[in-house]
């Protein structure tokens, strides 16, 4: 199976104990869930009431009419409060479910969204996705709806086999030999089924993992003609899943078959029974009617029980997935008490021989006993082969993830003692490859300061070289940019998380390959923009265009995760090595295929 649609390995369900990480959100509305409850038992109580007075009508069918008439009168007040209660039961539990399904979507979200880089290296975007509808779309099912209904069948179950018991202890006998029979089908299917739930809902969410992982891409996907097996790929997914899905309902199909087979078959034979019992006299018939209808009673709920366990094993695999994302293990952590930054902040960073790999190349050292002292108000830029560890430094500055050994600093204080949104804030980036959200383009550079006002969203624009291009779009700075901006150019791109590092107004300026996707005219400005944004401030430069850094106060050469070089551009030309020939060949007519590419 190709990458990104690996089922990961997780403990299969064993037991409907999992639907015990759903009361933490459904604690909170105790009220709510005891009308519900008083709704529930009302119900309950009102359909057991009915048979009792059936059979008063068939034992007094020849005592007049008016008596039939109270009765009837009777009868149809009772259906009134059963359909009163039954309405209140649907308003209580289903607005609980949804309330409950917000809850847990939210609370989902604002874990997953605060979870370090590692994590999204193991799991994909869409199974995250998945897991917050579908699995929770699961969820809002069971709590507004099968749960109330297993709850009522239950008390009509319990209700209706003491009233058997009432009626004829000998009748109730002969069906209580036939629960054995019909549990059994129902426990032995009933684990097969928890495990093809499960199995069911990891393929779903890696079904969507792999559409949203080249739909993201999907340009790159066409240019490729890389259609066809995308689709191949995404076809695969989808059958497995709908074969675990199709073994699942034959599985669900065979017990519901078998259950129900059970279930009427014994009550046709007790119903033989005591209508011989009627012929002989030892009832009557109102209390064989009344039997009747509480066996149908009693079978009728056995029978939706069944089906609702399947409903509620799907669920608890669901509650068991969604349980893993809020309990997600963080590589990174804030420390229990968080050293603040001391503000104003100088932005003075430190690495102190720091080493660091990747998790997921193990045996490949990104960094290997790097220290580099950056002083307050410099600008310094990290050059060097792709790969060499440049972008990683900027990384770890912003602590998405933490050395293996040795400490990063800021104004002395090592990252790992403070807590991230805390030093974040004293940070700008500007990313290779910039994200724009589907919003518009006053509330993207907004990111930069959503409290900023309208004016110094422009300001900040004009800055970046910005404020032309979106005036001239159709709704100005109020224009949706698309998901993922595919209204603007790449340049475009730029210059919009350009101005949003502008209008952060942070003492520390990141800068990764920042006008790597401009031309040459757009990249003079920006250039420009970017020295007066960096004065007086700590500005890390990534480049490979080395046009780009040359006036930077200091240059730092990377190469195998080590730092090789560093000084000035004319010294590092002067010294030799390797700055000087990758100067060599971006500076003379060589092609630009070199070690930067």
């Amino acid at each position: 199976m190709a990458r990104g649609t690996t089922i990961p390995d997780r403990p299969t369900s064993r037991r409907m104990g999992a639907l015990g990480a759903l009361w933490p959100f459904v604690r909170r509305y105790r009220g709510q869930m005891a009308l519900a409850l008083v709704a529930l038992v009302a119900t309950s109580a009102i359909s057991l009431i009915l048979p009792l007075a059936v059979r008063r009508v068939v034992d007094n069918f020849d005592d007049g009419a008016g008596l039939l008439d109270d009765y009837f009168g009777a009868a149809l007040m009772v259906v009134a409060l059963l359909a009163l209660g039954t309405a209140a039961r649907y308003y209580f539990v289903t607005r609980l479910g949804e309330r409950v399904v917000a809850d847990i979507r939210k609370a989902v979200y604002a874990r997953v969204i605060t979870l370090s880089p590692a994590f999204f290296e193991r799991v994909m975007t869409g199974e995250i996705l998945s897991r917050i509808t579908t699995d929770t779309t699961l969820i809002q099912s069971v709590i507004g709806s099968s749960l109330s209904i297993a709850l009522r069948n239950t008390l009509i179950l319990a209700g209706g086999m003491a009233m058997l018991a009432i009626t004829s202890v000998k009748l109730m006998g002969l069906v209580l030999l036939i629960v054995p029979a019909i549990l059994i089908p129902i426990i032995v299917l009933g684990r097969r089924l928890r495990g093809l739930s499960r199995a069911n809902q990891d393929w779903i969410a890696a079904s969507s993992g792999a559409a949203s992982e080249t739909l993201l891409a999907v340009q790159t996907v066409q240019a490729y003609t890389h259609e066809a097996r995308s689709i191949a790929r995404f076809d695969d997914v989808t059958e497995r899943s709908f074969a675990v899905a199709l073994t699942r309902i034959r599985t669900r199909a065979l017990m519901t078959a078998i259950v129900i087979f059970l279930i009427f078959a014994g009550v046709i034979g007790v119903l033989w029974i005591g209508a011989r019992d009627v012929q002989a006299g030892a009832m009557t018939a109102g209390e064989l009617v009344q039997f009747v209808i509480y066996a149908i009673l009693v079978a009728g709920s056995t029978g939706a029980l069944s089906e609702i366990w399947g409903e509620l094993q799907r669920a608890a695999g669901a509650s068991e997935r969604l349980g893993e994302l809020l309990a997600a293990e963080d590589a990174l952590r804030d420390p229990p008490r968080p050293v603040p930054l001391p503000r104003p902040v100088r932005g003075r960073i430190e690495l102190r021989d720091v080493g660091f790999r990747y998790p997921t190349r193990p045996d490949v050292s990104a960094l290997e006993n790097v220290s580099l002292t950056i002083r307050p108000g410099e600008t310094v830029a990290l050059v060097g082969p792709s790969g060499a560890g440049k972008t990683t430094v900027i990384q770890l500055i912003q602590r998405f993830w933490d050395p293996r050994s040795g400490q990063v600093t800021l104004d002395g204080i090592d990252l790992r003692d403070m807590a991230r949104a805390d030093f974040r804030q004293a940070i700008a980036l500007v990313p290779q490859d910039p994200v724009i959200f589907a919003a518009s383009a006053m509330e993207n550079i907004r990111l930069g300061r959503p409290d900023a006002p309208p004016e110094q969203v422009r300001e900040a624009a004009r800055a970046a070289h910005a404020h032309d291009f979106i005036e001239a779009l159709p709704q100005g700075y109020d224009t949706p940019l698309g998901e993922r901006g595919v209204m603007l150019s790449g340049g475009q791109r730029q210059r919009i998380a350009l101005a949003r590092a502008i209008l952060r107004d942070a003492p520390v300026l990141l800068l990764d390959e920042a006008t790597s996707a401009l031309d040459a005219e757009s990249e003079s400005l920006v250039q420009a923009a970017v020295s007066r944004l960096s004065e007086g401030r700590t500005t890390v430069v990534v480049a490979h265009r080395l046009a780009t850094v040359k006036k930077a106060d200091r240059i730092v050469v990377f190469d195998g995760g080590r730092v090789v070089a560093q000084g000035s551009h004319d010294d590092l030309v002067a010294q030799g090595g390797l700055y000087a020939r990758l100067a060599r060949m971006q500076f003379t007519d060589m092609p630009v295929l070199t070690e930067l590419a």
